[in-house]
């Protein structure tokens, strides 16, 4: 009988490093897995609970396009070249996710859920899945965001006789045409959302906690430094990680310039409450709603290793580069510093740094 009870007659299969997710972290690792001579299947196993290669990208909305992603960073060893810019950007990932597993014969398993992670014998972890359970010496945990996206509780919410939806749901503007549209949320997917729904809205509006700071220029290298430490510090003291994006501000465009000209993106703080009919703010004033869209954000995903109690005061998981302090058998790619792109590409090659040298009981430098 297994510890949570569900019957399971098959003793866990041996592994040195599982990783969990098959997007650009877990990718990233699993190819520096295979540079470092593991192999691919016997020695470490890439799981992911999507159904195809993508990552979390395969869920975006079709009018997402590949030309209007900003800071999608190549994974390790193959560049993205080619790539028609109106293509939608979920079939382009998802394209060169595919091409990139099979290059490298990852030998992605899907899609295989991870539900659990906790201490086993010898000093293993047991990873349990709905596939059966595996014991790792290690656990490289790249599962992002996606499947945790935040819903704020705010008065009222139960009244609104609307709908409600998140970005994770969002499917194009064609489902907002003639309605009266309220995005909640101040992020690049809430002035996406904006700029698309707009022309075809009855009438939209824009609630945000804070005033929105537009970045004008270009980004340079050491404002991104200076963005990731700040993330960084963050999970270092064993809070929970605020995205990069969060902290580096919102690149001002064309589009955005139309849309704060005309009004689109005419902010207004939160509101106070929702009503029946839409929201009210606190000086009395008033926006009727059909429907409310909570471009606000996501949580990491890492109810999984609940079990082995990693969580600080603080409320998030203290991590030293990737390494969890409670635990050094367990790194996090793709979370905190590590979640744009770029920083997932590193941050695979130091986790697999550590891991070898784990592996091989050598002491990791703390």
């Amino acid at each position: 009988m297994k510890q949570n009870g569900t019957p399971h007659s098959e003793a866990p299969r041996p592994v040195d490093v599982l990783v969990a997710g098959a997007g650009q972290a877990g990718l990233s690792a699993a190819y520096h897995l295979r540079r470092s001579g593991l192999e691919p299947g016997e020695d470490f196993l890439v799981l992911d609970h999507a159904p195809r290669p993508g990552g979390a990208w395969q869920f975006r909305w079709p009018t997402l396009t590949y030309g209007r992603v900003h800071g999608m960073h190549a994974l390790p060893g193959m560049e993205l070249t080619g790539a028609d810019d109106s293509r939608p950007t979920a079939e382009v990932i998802g394209a060169y996710f595919r091409e990139y597993e099979e290059t490298f014969g990852l030998r992605v398993r899907r899609p295989v859920h991870v539900r659990a992670v906790r201490e086993s014998d010898g000093g293993r972890l047991l990873v349990e899945t709905s596939e059966g359970d595996w014991a790792a010496r290690a656990l490289i945990s790249a599962t992002g965001t996606w499947d945790r996206p935040f819903w704020p509780r705010y008065p009222g919410q139960e009244e609104f006789r609307g709908r409600q939806l998140h970005t994770a749901g969002y499917p194009g503007p064609e489902a907002f045409a003639g309605r009266r549209v309220l995005v909640v949320g101040g992020g690049t997917s809430a002035v996406q959302h904006l700029l698309e729904i707009a022309p075809v809205a009855a009438a939209t509006a824009w609630a945000t906690r804070r005033p929105p700071e537009f970045r004008e220029g270009p980004f340079d290298e050491d404002q991104g430094r200076q963005a990731v430490a700040r993330v960084d510090e963050r999970v270092r003291q064993g809070l929970p990680p605020r995205s990069v994006v969060s902290v580096t501000g919102l690149p001002m465009n064309e589009a955005i310039r139309r849309g704060v000209a005309d009004g689109t993106l005419a902010r207004r703080p939160m509101f106070e409450r929702l009503t029946a009919e839409g929201a009210v703010w606190a000086d009395g004033s008033a926006f009727e709603a059909d429907v409310v869209l909570w471009a606000t954000g996501f949580r990491a995903a890492v109810d999984h290793l609940a079990p082995l109690r990693l969580r600080e005061p603080g409320g998030g998981i203290q991590v030293d580069g990737t390494r969890v302090v409670r635990d050094p058998r367990i790194h996090l790619v793709g979370y905190g510093p590590s979640a744009s792109t770029i920083g997932a590409n590193r941050a695979g090659r130091a986790a697999v740094r550590e891991i070898g040298a784990l592996l091989a009981g050598e002491a990791v430098a703390v």
